[in-house]
């Protein structure tokens, strides 16, 4: 992998705030993930989050669609309700999802995610981070390949994007243009060009959340009440999209 890329870079915000969405289009980020439950790597959000943030912002859009936490194998109840989420956000006005489904013996489950990214067109699909589970990725790769999804979102098998740095690289050569890879899982703005040199990706994710000492809680309107909380700036946003572009 070349030391330097020339590329335009896209950044992509993973909000599970009306606030952070609102953030990360003032900064200038190409599209925000919309999500909930972060802390247990996040959820589809409810149906009116996601008509208030789309109407919102003019930005892109993805929905993940995640039915609940835990592991990517899901029960033909769970499947269905994937389904129904993705004519949610269809409806709701999202430009793509964010999806994956495993076997119980860790690979890509490749019959039923093709069955939902053919369900969601013409939105745009990303196979999520369920593929870091993956036992052999180079094979994982192929099977997402083969699901027809747009994008894949890694961090290399690794909790960390930058520790996992090498292996998207690999993946990056791998794909040859066949889908986006997508970097992203603890991506910080100290170490964001350098996940960028040496991945050669041209897409970054992120959720840049900030810890608020003296936030103010609000849902939907200002309760007055002044507790901790996380938020996503604006200028961290537009610091990533100058590291990018610099």
């Amino acid at each position: 992998m070349q030391s330097w890329v020339t590329r335009r870079a896209c950044f992509e915000l993973c909000a599970e705030t009306v606030q952070a969405a609102r953030a990360a289009e003032k900064g200038g980020a190409d599209r925000v993930e919309l999500c909930v439950n972060l802390a247990v790597g996040g959820t589809t959000p409810p149906l009116v989050m996601t008509r208030d943030v789309i109407g919102s912002i003019s930005i892109p859009a993805h929905v993940l669609i995640r039915p609940r936490a835990g592991d990517f194998v899901y029960t033909p109840e769970e499947f269905d309700r994937m389904r129904d989420e993705i004519g949610e956000a269809r409806e709701a006005g999202a430009s793509g999802v964010v999806l994956g489904v495993l076997r119980e013996d860790g690979r890509v489950d490749v019959e039923r995610t093709r069955a939902l990214v053919e369900a969601a067109r013409p939105m745009k699909t990303t196979f999520h981070r369920a593929f870091d589970e993956a036992h052999e990725l180079g094979d994982a790769l192929e099977d997402v390949i083969a699901t027809g999804a747009d994008w894949l979102l890694t961090s290399g098998g690794n909790a960390d994007v930058l520790d996992g740095a090498e292996a998207i690289a690999k993946l990056v050569i791998q794909a040859a243009g066949r889908i986006q890879v997508m970097a992203g899982g603890g991506l910080r703005l100290a170490s964001l060009r350098e996940v960028r040199r040496r991945t050669g990706v041209e897409w970054l994710h992120g959720s840049l959340l900030r810890r608020e000492e003296n936030a103010t809680r609000a849902a939907g309107r200002n309760t007055g009440e002044e507790a901790g909380g996380e938020e996503v700036r604006e200028e961290d946003v537009r610091e990533v999209m100058r590291l990018l572009r610099e």
